[in-house]
């Protein structure tokens, strides 16, 4: 049982020393890529650069030890750095120090929720975020973050915005300001890293960009010339605190505290189920992550750690440099552990341009432009879906966007399944299959005194009106000489309270108009509806059939179903049960 909670003990005593090499490998690799990520991300999110350092040290460690993925990288990331700066931005905050202690009360918070929905084994809710809301809300706020990078790119007061068009707007105002040198710098950062990229993937850019920016800071002493540099970072670890705040500030904290424990759940579960498919040596717990993702958030909390989660790119290298087990992670904490407590002094010179070209080369990275395209083609309902939430997320707010796509998504689905598929069956010649006549209308044969119709959804009260119109409505086509109507209830899984008293009210309604009604291929669980409720006394057991075919032919000979047929059509759960006992 506790193995099951805290996974490091199922895989570290079947540890091998032939997985040191790949995991040392991976751990210095994304150790590295983390220094300057996360010193950006911090940006991001409206806190001082050495806070994405903070934010990269302690929860990876304890996400090592809790986590069912082996690959998966733990830290800040652009997605949630912005949520947490869009967030705390509304906020009416008295200066940096209180907006600091909300992004660290905000990391305890979301991980509490997360925590909580784990042990409720409430993994199932990451499924109500659907892909067209996924790519549309991603690629709008990718679009959000990049800009947000502008006054950073060109070292001009830019106020800041989550709306795109008023952050449009703010930059444009403020153009006449541009610091030309640091745009420079931001410009041939950002043409550098797309030129190593297209030398080699494997060759860590944006590292190599940060040890240039910080060689040219100190060399060119670019911040006399007007250049913004990150500028003292507190050297040392992170001490032990408890988070500061404000229980006036929890009420206010709550939406955007839920839509980051969300978000950095579907973030993480994605990218872990991606790099799983790879590997057969685990497999991935949706609930055991959200209690691995939320202690990580409590714990990291206590050590001055704003909000954290799985990273796309850095899991994905983890992967590639050969990480193994949760020691990788380990190690990657060492390295930012070792830059916090010996590099610091060289972070000085490094320009806040550099740090913007990194965020901007990675976010835009995120835009799907493939998957809307794709949906245009095929699913229109579905791409009016992902452009709605693109634009509420670009112009209305990043909350407001995922939490109205979800929304609508929802109403979607309510929709579809009130006005399902229904289709009218006739036989293919020469054999016994029943199919759609719109779809084989040259191989089919029709009959004046059936209507057979197929209903491709579970009958609830959302469409129980719309299943009678249209029985009623084929009723009429068909005209006098209908005397049998059956229905295939091969897709019916579930008949609610509503769709039973419907079908009593219309058994009756067919029998006043001399109709028979015939169910065929009716499941197990939709069986035992029929008995439960006592609709197969409406319905009659000789009236229930395996197959569609077995209905129709009884129906033309008058003949009395075999007993095989009997047991098998009317086989009902509380019936084997019965037997049992």
């Amino acid at each position: 049982m506790v193995n099951k909670y805290i996974p490091v003990l199922q895989w570290l005593p079947k540890y091998k020393k032939a997985f040191l090499a790949g995991d040392l490998s991976a751990g210095i690799t994304v150790g590295i890529m983390l220094i300057p990520q996360g010193m950006a991300y911090a940006m991001i999110a409206g806190l001082p650069p050495v806070f994405g350092l903070y934010a990269a040290l302690v929860p990876q460690v304890v996400y090592a030890l809790l986590g069912t993925s082996r690959q998966l990288a733990v830290g800040p990331v652009a997605m949630d750095s912005l949520l947490v700066a869009s967030g705390l931005g509304a906020l009416a905050l008295s200066g940096i120090e209180e907006y600091i202690a909300m992004a660290i009360f905000l990391s305890l918070f979301m991980g509490a929720i997360q925590l909580v929905l784990g042990l409720f084994r409430m993994g199932f809710l990451v499924n109500f975020l659907s892909r067209p809301v996924i790519s549309g809300f991603t690629s709008a706020a990718a679009i959000i973050i990049g800009l947000s990078q502008l006054k950073h790119l060109l070292g001009a007061r830019i106020e800041g915005s989550n709306q795109v068009h008023i952050l449009l707007g703010n930059a444009v105002n403020s153009l006449g300001s541009t610091h030309l040198l640091t745009l420079l710098i931001g410009l041939l950062a950002i043409i550098s890293m797309a030129g190593i990229k297209q030398v080699h993937k494997s060759i860590p850019a944006a590292l190599v960009i940060v040890v240039l920016g910080i060689l040219s800071g100190y060399a060119f002493n670019l911040e006399a010339m007007g250049v913004s540099v990150v500028g003292e970072v507190p050297s040392g670890l992170p001490g032990f605190k408890l988070p500061e705040f404000d229980l006036s500030r929890v009420a206010e904290l709550l939406p955007i505290a839920m839509t980051l424990a969300l978000i950095a759940f579907m973030e993480a579960i994605s990218v872990a189920k991606a790099v799983e498919e790879r590997h057969h040596d685990y497999k991935i717990d949706p609930n055991q992550e959200l209690i691995a993702l939320g202690t990580s958030n409590i714990v990291g909390s206590f050590f001055q750690s704003y909000p954290t989660t799985g990273g796309f790119s850095r899991t994905a290298v983890n992967d590639q440099a050969g990480a193994r087990t949760g020691v990788a992670p380990v190690i990657s904490a060492v390295i930012v552990g070792l830059t916090l407590l010996f590099l610091t002094p060289l972070i000085y010179h490094l320009p806040n341009a550099i740090l913007a070209a990194i965020v901007m080369v990675a976010v835009f990275g995120l835009i799907d432009l493939r998957y809307p395209v794709e949906l245009y083609k095929n699913r229109k309902d579905e791409f009016v879906l992902l452009i709605l939430t693109f634009l509420i997320t670009l112009t209305v707010g990043i909350k407001e966007g995922i939490l109205l796509g979800v929304l609508v998504s929802l109403l979607l689905l309510v929709y579809r399944t009130s006005k399902p598929h229904i289709a009218v069956l006739g036989r293919i010649e020469g054999t016994n299959y029943f199919k759609n006549v719109n779809r084989f209308a040259e191989d089919i044969e029709v009959f004046r005194e059936f209507l057979i119709l197929r209903f491709d959804a579970q009958l609830y009260f959302g469409n129980v009106e719309y299943f009678k119109e249209q029985l009623e409505k084929e009723i009429r086509k068909k005209g006098e000489d209908l005397r049998f109507v059956i229905l295939n209830a091969e897709a019916i899984s579930y008949i609610d309270s509503s769709a039973v008293y419907m079908l009593r009210q219309t058994i009756k309604e067919l029998k006043a108009k001399g109709l028979t009604l015939m169910i065929a291929g009716a499941i197990g669980p939709a069986r035992d509806i029929l008995y439960t409720s006592g609709l197969i006394d409406d319905i009659g057991r000789e009236n229930l059939f395996v197959r569609t075919y077995e209905a129709y032919e009884h129906c033309l000979d008058a003949s009395c179903k075999s007993p095989i047929e009997e047991r098998i059509s009317t086989q009902t759960l509380r019936a084997m049960l019965g037997k049992q006992e």
